[in-house]
């Protein structure tokens, strides 16, 4: 007898548990301790109006895209020295059912 298919892991289950804490996904809620994450990927890092970023996404000059969001989910403070995200994953499947969520959140 044979096992069935792991299911993939469910982005949005994953967000609500380990990241809704800090961050919202619309754009009409207030901000939290993190800025809102609806329409991250194709975003100017660091460019939520009147959201206080940590001092080094002021010298952050890119645009979310998966590939940066997997970074910066991996080590946030890796990529982006004095950033505040305290928050690592460490597993690549639960980071990239994230990273698959948020590029809904439109």
């Amino acid at each position: 007898m044979s096992l069935p298919a792991a299911k993939p892991a469910d982005g949005a289950a994953l967000f609500r548990q380990q990241c809704a804490t800090c961050h919202t996904t619309n754009a009409s809620d207030p901000a939290r301790q993190g800025p809102t994450l609806f329409n991250i990927v194709g975003r100017e890092a660091g460019t939520i109006e009147g959201f206080r970023y940590s001092a080094g996404f002021a010298t952050a000059k890119f645009k979310w895209d998966e590939q940066k969001l997997d970074e910066w989910l991996t080590n946030p403070q890796a990529m982006i020295p004095g950033a505040v995200m305290a928050y690592r994953q460490p597993k690549s499947e639960i980071r990239m059912a994230i990273v698959s969520y948020l590029k809904e959140l439109h």
